[in-house]
Formats: C-alpha cells, sequence, structure tokens
C-alpha cells in the first residue's frame, strides 16, 4: 500500500524537463520540516492506496512522463516498487528525494532528482552525503537558495562531490525570500555552471494552487 496525497497532470515546474507535460504522484510524508516548505499539507494527510491502482490513476493520463514525489517519497517502503513498475509501463520517470534517504534501491533507469538543503532551509544537516555515490550524468541536483551563505554552500558541495559524474545542477530562489534577479546576477557573476530556475506552476497558477 502507497499512502498518497494526491495524484495530478500538470506541466513540471522545475528541473530540465521544466515545460512538459507530467503526471504526479505525491506521497504522504516528510522527515525534514524546511523553512521555506510549499507542500506542509504532505506531511501527514493522504489516502492509501494499492500499488496497482496509483498506477492505473497515473495511465490513464495518456502521459509519458511521471514525476514522484513528496514529501519526502522514499520514506514509504513501496515507493521504489511503484518506481519500478511505471518505467515497465513505459513512463519516463523522476524520483524528487531530499537525499537524507538511501537511493541505492532506486531502479536505475529512474532520474533522480536529488534536493540538497542548505543553511536557510534549517535542515543541512541530515544530508545522507553516500546518496552522491548512486547519482548518474542523467541525474539532477537542486539547491533552494535563501541568501549568499546559501548559493555559497551550493557552490563548495558542488566544487565537492561533481566530479566523476557531470549530473545537472539546479539553483533555484527561495520563492518569497530571495529576488531571483539577485542569484541570477550571482551565477552569471561567477559564470557557474548550473542551471537557473523559477517554479513554473507558481508562475502560472500562482504560489497556493494545490494539484498543478
Amino acid at each position: 500500500m502507497l499512502k498518497v496525497t494526491e495524484i495530478f497532470a500538470s506541466v513540471q515546474g522545475e528541473t530540465s524537463f521544466s515545460g512538459y507535460p507530467f503526471a504526479f504522484v505525491r506521497l504522504t510524508g516528510c522527515n525534514l520540516r524546511c523553512r521555506y516548505c510549499d507542500t506542509t499539507y504532505a506531511y501527514d494527510s493522504g489516502e492509501e492506496f494499492p500499488l496497482p491502482e496509483v498506477v492505473t490513476r497515473v495511465t490513464a493520463f495518456g502521459l509519458t512522463r511521471t514525476c514522484i514525489t513528496g514529501g519526502e517519497p522514499l520514506l514509504q517502503e513501496e515507493a521504489p516498487a511503484l518506481v519500478s513498475t511505471l518505467l515497465d509501463h513505459g513512463q519516463e520517470v523522476l524520483v524528487e528525494t531530499n537525499g537524507t534517504v538511501p537511493l541505492d534501491r532506486l531502479d536505475p533507469r529512474a532520474v533522480k532528482i536529488m534536493d540538497v538543503k542548505c543553511p536557510g532551509s534549517g535542515e543541512e544537516g541530515k544530508m545522507l552525503w553516500d546518496n552522491f555515490r548512486h547519482l548518474a550524468g542523467r541525474d539532477e541536483v537542486k539547491f533552494v537558495i535563501s541568501s549568499m551563505d546559501d548559493y555559497r554552500y551550493a557552490k563548495e558541495v558542488v566544487g565537492r562531490y561533481r566530479r566523476e559524474h557531470r549530473w545537472t545542477v539546479l539553483l533555484s530562489p527561495a520563492f518569497g525570500l530571495l529576488a531571483p534577479e539577485r542569484l541570477a546576477g550571482w551565477m552569471v557573476g561567477d559564470g557557474l555552471d548550473a542551471r537557473f530556475q523559477l517554479q513554473l506552476h507558481k508562475l502560472v497558477w500562482g504560489p497556493d494552487r494545490r494539484g498543478v
């Protein structure tokens, strides 16, 4: 069984897949409490479904891409099986994780989007650094930036771990906490090999809309 907060179809708002239509499965539960969290409703609300029903609801959208998100989806024992089943059904699957749960159980066909928590999140001490060993070149590492201190932290982490595999680096300004133009200016000034991103779904539907 999987405890699910919501299943919906929308355009991908983040990552290098931004703008593509996706099915989304938001699993319930999170082991972190980031200061800027915009999905607090996923902490504990949700309904239990058997895995085959989740797959049926996802494939009913008729889309070719699915994002498994949360909360922290990998806290649920059945999450890796859901990922593998969707891949077997021909879906391209992204898994959004906060990097505090081991990634070695994930199907290697999935694209891992690992959100490394900066000091501004209040949760930077909980990262499982060994997870970087399980990233491949097609995976992505995301940093939400609230301040110059967060920006420096992100650069240090990238410099330390982005060696053998050249995964994509994503930097996002924390919504309502850091002006996007400031982060963009820092990145351009440093010539940083990273992708600046905004949360596209918030620009289209507003910051408080659920199911988008």
